[in-house]
């Protein structure tokens, strides 16, 4: 966080070069969106940003595990209970398998409640000749493809930030009001779990979590309160930058500014140039930030980026969020780690197996092989580990409904399975089943490495 706030405001972030951003037909209307918005009460609370910055900071030293995961964009049509209890249970279910495998406390952060803008490799889309701005997600423009649907639209901004309001309020409700109890993982339960081929294994940890709960409240003589619900916490990619700027407030009791519309932003790729808008937000912000880190990351860049995000050097300020892809993690993340631990400033490592390995079919869908998805992180455990750091959380695009848009996983989904249940708008997620498959497998992978069967 920026030591002097008198240097930096919320809106400091327009004397720099802004990529990313759309174009709006009305720079009257932004502006009054923006005043708007900051006018409207905070998503989140200080008190909660500090709560999971205190979490992320034990997870960088190796006390917890982080496992963030959902909705590559949302969508304002699936601010509904259905998807909100799915995605959930999915992030539950994982979560409680990872307890299991890791043996240390698991803090939930999910992809949801803002993740309604997305980069674009192009600004303009051409189909069958005619050419289009891009769609960047609900938060900005629509997706059909018409002049009208693609035109940005600030009131947008408007119907997000309900959007996510009704997501967090109807998740606050499900866990307070029990659904998260983990004396009761019944509740999470997706109707897979009955027929899948990884149903004995996740029954088997299921138990283990209830004999472990039984155990500490038969010695201490009391039922656990504190562990009958578990804390949810909300992130995105801070990618748009006016809405970001609106909910950025100054609190009582607390020192400097914080993004009260989330939990936990980050940068992508596209976006983390020190000399940028979007990290020129970030370095006055209290909030805990991530910053994904690819292939081409170098060394001068990502010291750069230490000294201007992180400069205390404070467990839990800052996660390195490292999307390699499965044919270059070998090479390029070895240095990266090194470059962190010469700089002496203490990171969250957290592994973000999609993005690196995304590919395209021969009929032009995007996908993602869950083989390579499993062998980066895998991977990825094995070179942290052989250079004494810590990999201290995970990141997946994934949804708790049954969609067919990476292939492979227990049930081999193939090319032609894509076109049954593809849905995404923008990049590919894990399904409920690879989703808890992957937690199983990172269960077993930290097992193995500390030495247990």
């Amino acid at each position: 966080m920026l030591s002097d706030s008198s240097l930096w405001t919320p809106g400091s972030w327009q004397s720099k070069p802004a990529l990313q951003q759309p174009s709006y037909p009305s720079s009257e209307e932004v502006q009054a969106v923006v005043t708007q918005l900051s006018q409207l009460p905070p998503l989140v609370t200080s008190w909660e940003v500090a709560s999971l910055k205190e979490q992320l900071g034990a997870a960088a030293l190796g006390q917890r595990f982080l496992l963030q995961g959902g909705d590559c964009a949302e969508r304002f049509e699936d601010c509904n209970p259905s998807s909100i209890t799915n995605k959930l249970k999915i992030l539950l279910q994982m979560s409680l398998v990872l307890i299991q495998g890791c043996k240390k406390p698991v803090i939930r952060v999910g992809r949801f409640a803002g993740q309604y803008a997305k980069p674009r490799s192009d600004d303009s889309e051409t189909r069958e000749g005619v050419s289009l701005p891009s769609y960047r997600g609900d938060n900005i423009n629509r997706s059909a493809f018409t002049r009208e649907a693609r035109v940005p639209d600030p009131q947008l901004m408007l119907r997000g930030y309900e959007r996510a309001a009704l997501t967090l309020n109807f998740i606050r409700s499900l866990v307070r009001g029990g659904f998260a109890d983990l004396h009761h993982p019944e509740y999470w339960n997706l109707d897979f779990v009955r027929h899948s081929p990884l149903a004995a294994e996740y029954q088997r940890m299921v138990e283990g979590i209830g004999e472990s709960l039984r155990f500490m409240e038969n010695v201490i003589g009391v039922r656990a309160g504190a562990i009958e619900w578990v804390d949810f916490y909300s992130s995105h990619e801070a990618l748009h930058l006016y809405s970001e700027q609106a909910q950025t407030h100054r609190v009582p009791h607390r020192d400097g500014w914080y993004n009260l519309s989330t939990h936990f932003p980050w940068l992508g790729m596209r976006t983390s140039d020190p000399e940028g808008a979007h990290v020129e937000y970030f370095r006055g912000i209290a909030n805990p930030v991530g910053i994904k880190v690819g292939p081409t990351m170098e060394r001068d860049r990502l010291f750069r980026l230490l000294d201007m995000l992180h400069p205390a050097g404070e467990p839990g300020r800052l996660t390195l969020i490292h999307r390699m892809g499965n044919d270059r993690i070998e090479e390029r993340l070895p240095a990266l780690i090194e470059t962190v631990r010469s700089s002496g400033k203490t990171v969250l490592w957290c592994c973000d197996p999609m993005h690196g390995n995304t590919r395209t079919t021969s009929a032009g869908i995007k996908t993602r092989d869950f083989n390579d998805i499993k062998e980066e992180l895998e991977k990825a455990f094995d070179i942290h580990t052989s250079l004494g750091s810590y990999l201290g959380g995970v990141h997946f695009e994934l949804t708790g409904e049954d969609v067919t848009e990476c292939t492979g996983g227990a049930r081999g989904l193939a090319e032609a399975d894509l076109a049954r249940a593809y849905r995404s708008e923008v990049d590919p997620r894990l399904n409920y089943e690879q989703a808890l498959e992957i937690a199983i497998i990172i269960a077993q992978k930290v097992r193995k490495l500390n030495g247990h069967s």
